[in-house]
């Protein structure tokens, strides 16, 4: 059972300031896998993370399996940072005809990038002819191009 979101808010929050002081020049991003990257987008909804461009989101749990609904994505209307959703086309937490509609809604604050055939954990199957590490690296790549824009702005 994962903590109580207070608790894993206040940790989003160390995390943040603790890696602002130990790499202070760098530019700031935060973010999470599923869980994690949902407890730092309440977080960020709640009171803006010090310093945070942008967040990261790699297999937003948008809803729970098998229980479709957009609830869990109310307080990202609240985030005033550019975000980017990383979700694999057979994630069963992220349904693509609701979590589409949502990234649109968003308008300019938010960035869909699909890994095809992934699931929740952006994991592939082998008939896809892809690895893991592959489907990773197209990942990352798309973080490296967001990220960049950001920066750029």
């Amino acid at each position: 059972m994962p903590d109580a979101p207070a608790l894993a808010h206040a940790a989003v929050r160390a995390a943040v300031a603790e890696a602002a002081a130990l790499a202070p020049a760098l530019p700031l991003f935060a973010g999470g896998k599923s869980f994690g990257g949902r407890m730092t987008s309440q977080a960020q909804a709640s009171a803006a993370l010090p310093g945070v461009l942008g967040l990261l989101f790699f297999g937003f749990p948008l809803h729970p399996t098998g229980k479709p609904s957009i609830d869990r994505a109310q307080h990202l209307a609240d985030i005033k940072v550019p975000m980017l959703f990383v979700q694999g086309t057979r994630d069963e937490m992220a349904d693509a005809g609701l979590i589409e509609p949502m990234v649109e809604a968003l308008r300019a604050h938010a960035t869909l990038h699909w890994v095809p055939e992934g699931n929740h954990s952006l994991h592939v199957p082998a008939k896809s002819g892809r690895t893991d590490a592959q489907v990773l690296d197209t990942a990352l790549d798309a973080v490296r191009d967001w990220t960049e824009r950001i920066l750029e702005r």
